[in-house]
């Protein structure tokens, strides 16, 4: 049966976090964050008899709120989380080169064993969202949302498109957009990427 999937990124953090790696760092939405959250409410609400799902951090678990509104719950799920930078957590990437440039020739060869100074390595951020696209694969419902982060819905586009991993920096999700896919089995087609509601359509 082909399952209908959406992904969702979190809304905007704000102008002092942009152009810096946020993962593990929990910080709210911005007023603009808010803002697109609510615009995502007119198509998200219309959805009925989903399976929804979100990332435990502040700011896609806001998200989820004003997109479902009142009376709709939604299931945390751990490895929706975006993953942890370690000590590289707020820091634009000019500062982590400075800092650090012989780990960053590291990181960008994207291999399993590079872990994030006191944070999260690639294996192992790789193998949790993997487990997880197997999960919503597997899940009976019709449709399936999840709440999440741009590294995650990155991953899992590659994963349900069948990509090798080292492709997800092809892809640039933007905060508070929308993502679908058309899954049968562990595969799927893509149906719109980073999909904005307009806030007109607030009704």
């Amino acid at each position: 049966m082909t399952k209908r999937v959406i992904l969702v990124r979190h809304g905007d953090l704000g102008e002092r976090y942009r152009g810096r790696y946020v993962g593990s760092t929990d910080l709210p939405l911005s007023a603009e964050g808010e803002l697109q959250a609510t615009a995502l409410a007119g198509e998200i609400g219309r959805i009925e008899r989903a399976r929804i799902l979100c990332s435990p951090l502040l700011r896609a678990r806001r998200t989820a709120e004003l997109a479902l509104g009142t009376g709709t719950s939604f299931t945390v799920d751990e490895d929706l989380r975006e993953i942890d930078f370690g000590r590289w957590e707020l820091m634009s990437f000019p500062e982590i080169a400075a800092a650090d440039p012989a780990a960053v020739d590291r990181w960008a060869l994207l291999e399993d064993d590079f872990a994030f100074p006191g944070g999260e390595s690639i294996g192992a951020f790789r193998g949790r969202v993997g487990a997880l696209a197997g999960r919503i694969a597997a899940d009976p419902a019709a449709t399936v949302i999840a709440f999440a982060h741009g590294g995650v819905i990155r991953m899992l586009v590659c994963r349900f498109l069948g990509l090798e991993y080292r492709r997800y920096l092809l892809f640039d999700i933007r905060p508070g957009s929308l993502s679908e896919f058309a899954i049968d089995g562990d595969r799927g087609v893509l149906i719109r990427l980073n999909e904005r509601c307009r806030r007109e359509e607030m009704q």
